[in-house]
């Protein structure tokens, strides 16, 4: 789309009636236009979101995080080929480290999941995160998007792996889980982990290495997530049956044991949150989130694109760079300008 002139109705065609390799190719031009920075791709960006908007909001959305080495690439693999064999059409978005020396990104997932890659019922997407923190690019919302407009009707947001504050993929799907290892530490370990709070379901991989550990880690997992609905999500901790309680379950993604259960609890979730209606109470709280979100990463931008800011901006930064001007004081004269 980048490379030629912008046709709304052809892209919006070629995104939702479109089949095959064409379909494909208009997803990934769409994703690309979607994560460009310049304003007329912005823009362009704008109106196709807008118009494929009727055709989302009917795939299921599966959010995915891990430390790295846990498997989550064999796990989607394993996950992926057993929902395509049930009917399904699965998309999965992946988020790329991008070096903090270079900028750039590997974005080599599609190369862990070759069987499920090969397979045109599926549709794989690496983005580079690009410092975004969270664990997930800045557009991947956008991303989902397309994607659902596209009709695939689980589409899987798998983050970086990168340690214990990836909450941000919880904010655009409708189900967390987090991946974790046997002997992935004790229960305090457990109980500190800030991503711990809000899983949804969490999963012990490569159970069949040591089905000991694999028990344990249950055990001591399904304790912590106990303690931690006690007090910071209480209608967690009662029996209601009405509310969904975080599970804890093993599997072996390398050996394809366990995932038909695994997406049998997912079906578990989805059909209780939609029936108390909080899975429609969910995505509107991140829509909204991700609308203040934008005017927050708007905001920023206007503020160093404003003429006074940009030309007070250089001395400014050397007067608290050699020490003479506070960095509080020096943000506060600079907001005026932007005033």
């Amino acid at each position: 789309m980048s490379a030629s002139p912008f046709f709304l109705d052809d892209s919006v065609r070629a995104l939702t009636q479109g089949e095959g390799m064409a379909q494909r190719r208009a997803m990934a031009k769409a994703i690309t236009l979607l994560e460009s920075t310049r304003a007329d791709h912005r823009a362009q960006g704008d109106e196709l979101l807008t118009a494929l908007l009727p055709h989302t909001g009917k795939a299921f959305r599966l959010g995915l995080s891990g430390v790295p080495g846990v498997g989550k690439s064999t796990f989607i693999e394993a996950l992926g080929l057993h929902l395509i064999r049930q009917g399904h059409r699965v998309a999965v978005l992946t988020v790329d480290p991008s070096s903090t020396v270079s900028g750039g990104s590997i974005l080599g997932d599609k190369t862990r999941m070759e069987q499920l890659s090969m397979d045109e019922r599926a549709f794989i997407r690496p983005s580079p995160s690009g410092g975004t923190l969270g664990g997930v690019a800045e557009k991947t919302r956008e991303a989902l998007l397309v994607c659902e407009a596209a009709g695939y009707d689980v589409v899987i947001v798998e983050t970086v792996g990168v340690g214990q504050s990836e909450t941000a993929v919880a904010g655009m799907t409708d189900c967390f889980a987090l991946l974790q290892l046997p002997n992935a530490g004790d229960d305090l370990q457990a109980i500190k982990k800030g991503v711990m709070e809000i899983a949804d379901l969490v999963v012990i991989n490569k159970a069949d290495i040591d089905p000991d550990a694999a028990t344990r880690a249950r055990a001591m997992i399904t304790s912590s997530l106990r303690l931690l609905g006690q007090h910071g999500r209480p209608e967690h901790a009662a029996h209601d049956t009405t509310h969904w309680h975080p599970t804890v379950m093993q599997l072996s993604a390398l050996k394809a044991q366990g995932i038909d259960a695994f997406w049998a609890e997912i079906e578990r979730f989805r059909a209780l949150q939609t029936a108390n209606g909080e899975l429609a109470a969910r995505r509107q709280r991140q829509a909204k989130a991700w609308m203040w979100e934008r005017i927050d990463a708007g905001l920023k931008q206007r503020f160093r694109e404003h003429p006074a800011v940009r030309d007070a901006l250089a001395d400014t930064t050397s007067q608290v760079l050699a020490g003479q001007l506070p960095a509080s004081t020096a943000a506060r004269q600079l907001l005026a300008l932007f005033d």
